[in-house]
């Protein structure tokens, strides 16, 4: 059998890569621009093209027909559109990566269902993502594009690794922090629950949908059955590190009066208390079992980080935006409780 991935080194796309590459009945292919070729196994074939170059694409596929396509780097209609251009007629199951960050914030039922409503006012990605899923279910419904999607939750592997606020950058510098014994930001209470993945788990309930005939025109999540609160996320990254978290809780509409871009990523995701029901890709992929605990999976990819200097990315703008919004919150709370003593007095 013949696969095609747009994309196919990211954090997610890496692992299934790693995985399809393992088994002897699929010819894998990737489109993309050869950035990095080391995480490109032995025996997978590179197409080296812009995706967004549909005469170039067409001429390199030739007359190539695909089992399985999958595109991991579609984020805008625009993109599913030149998709369905591109593979209409040329592919048994397109499989398309959205995200878990789709589903009703605030949700209604803390239990997440692949049933439960699309909705989520406070993140342009994720409405992006359920546009993506809208045009491709009326492509299904109309033309009989033969769809899958995928919805991935919080999913990390080497060089990632789970935190609730960090900047642009990337995670590290929270983890370098912790290192240096500063305190570092928890959104909330810290006592609200979360899902992380990780890659190595999603990939084996993505190849078991790959071909699989019963997931066309379905949608379902791949994500781990465990469930960790954020002060647990935090010290188990700091554990790794071998060193003890100093955890600060700041309330999370603090935090995006502070930094409003951080609204789509809290209000839209990590600040909710989310459960999976994985019923569904259990009963599609019925050998599918997330079984990396994350404290395993967090000190496989601190220890990578730790490594690899390429991955420890700094990022000072983060660092001090930390210290300014922890200086905040202290002297706010020191001139309640002043005030608070001053009128016990009176």
């Amino acid at each position: 059998m013949r696969a095609l991935f747009i994309g196919g080194t990211g954090t997610i796309s890496s692992a299934v890569t790693a995985l399809v590459a393992q088994k002897p009945e699929w010819e894998l292919y990737l489109i993309n621009r050869g950035n990095r070729p080391e995480l490109v196994p032995d025996g997978v074939k590179v197409l080296k093209v812009d995706i967004n170059d549909e005469a170039a694409v067409l001429a390199m596929l030739g007359d190539m027909q695909f089992d399985v396509v999958a595109d991991f780097i579609g984020f805008v209609p625009s993109q599913v559109q030149r998709d369905i251009r591109l593979f209409k007629g040329r592919t048994k199951q397109y499989m398309y990566i959205s995200s878990a960050s789709v589903y009703q914030k605030p949700l209604s039922n803390y239990m997440v269902t692949e049933g439960t409503t699309l909705y989520n006012p406070y993140w342009e990605y994720s409405r992006d993502k359920i546009a993506c899923e809208e045009l491709l279910l009326q492509e299904y419904r109309t033309n009989g594009f033969p769809i899958t999607i995928v919805r991935p939750s919080h999913t990390y592997g080497d060089g990632s690794i789970a935190i609730g606020v960090h900047g642009n950058k990337g995670p590290w510098q929270v983890l370098d922090r912790m290192r240096k014994g500063k305190p570092v930001i928890v959104h909330g209470d810290g006592s609200s629950l979360w899902t992380v993945t990780h890659n190595s788990d999603f990939a084996k309930g993505f190849v078991g949908l790959m071909g699989n005939v019963r997931a066309l025109g379905e949608a379902v999540h791949i994500v781990s059955d465990e469930l960790l609160t954020w002060d647990q996320i935090y010290r188990i990254a700091a554990d790794a590190l071998g060193v003890q978290a100093k955890l600060v809780h700041i309330s999370t509409d603090f935090l995006i009066a502070c930094r409003p871009e951080l609204e789509g990523n809290m209000l839209g995701d990590k600040s909710r208390t989310v459960a999976y029901d994985n019923s569904k890709i259990k009963s599609l992929v019925p050998d599918f079992c997330a079984t990396m605990r994350y404290d395993q999976g967090a000190r496989r990819s601190i220890a990578y980080m730790l490594q690899h200097p390429e991955t420890q990315v700094p990022d000072p703008e983060f660092d001090a935006w930390c210290d300014d919004v922890l200086a905040a919150n202290a002297a706010g709370i020191q001139h309640f409780l002043m005030n608070h003593q001053a009128a016990q007095k009176m």
